[in-house]
């Protein structure tokens, strides 16, 4: 089995996929990550191009129309999405490239990609848990945490179709299991490693 170099997170907001993320960069020797592109407004001390592409609403649609997006979802108003040309020139080079996406984003970078792509979902303990955690942050209203609750049921029903599954109830150990896991399926051995962490 060849080694699957598009690593692919998704989880909930809240869940612990950007820390993840952030960890295998730091421990995955080579690894890349993907800057997604997006609409919504740059916050403070973010970079273009380091953080996100940050495009307007008709730069975003123009590059749709041109097939110049993996994927893209309208999220709350803004679009996201995956450029094609990066992901295509990582696979290129022999890079290993991180994703940070949604649940159907990740669905769709596997179907355009399905011989490179590994899928690993870090959920919550519990929604109840989320809730805390998206509560403790303390940077988003009411209406935003209710809204981030009911999408993340729905992301949540989609777990089954990833190749990995890892609870994040303790995050060292979260982490520790996520850096394990992807030097297997590197190696080549995700069917294992996928059995081992569902």
């Amino acid at each position: 089995m060849r080694p699957r170099r598009l690593i692919v997170l998704s989880a909930p907001s809240g869940a612990g996929k950007t820390t993840v993320a952030r960890y295998l960069l730091e421990t995955i020797p080579g690894a890349v990550f993907s800057v997604s592109a997006t609409t919504r407004p740059r916050r403070n001390g973010e970079v273009d191009g380091r953080d996100y592409h940050f495009l307007s609403r008709e730069e975003f649609e123009q590059k749709i129309a041109r097939g110049e997006l993996v994927e893209y979802e309208e999220i709350f108003g803004n679009y996201y999405g995956t450029l094609r040309q990066p992901t295509v020139q990582a696979l290129q080079e022999g890079k290993v490239m991180i994703f940070d996406v949604d649940v159907r984003g990740a669905l769709s970078l596997r179907r355009a990609f399905p011989e490179d792509t590994f899928l690993l979902f870090i959920a919550p303990p519990s929604l109840e848990e989320l809730e805390r955690r998206l509560r403790h942050r303390g940077t988003e209203s009411e209406e935003q945490i209710q809204r981030r609750l009911a999408r993340a049921a729905l992301e949540l029903s989609y777990q089954n179709q990833f190749d990995a599954v890892i609870v994040n109830d303790n995050l060292a150990r979260t982490l520790e299991q996520a850096r394990t896991l992807v030097e297997q399926v590197l190696r080549g051995e995700e069917r294992v490693a996928a059995q081992n962490n569902q």
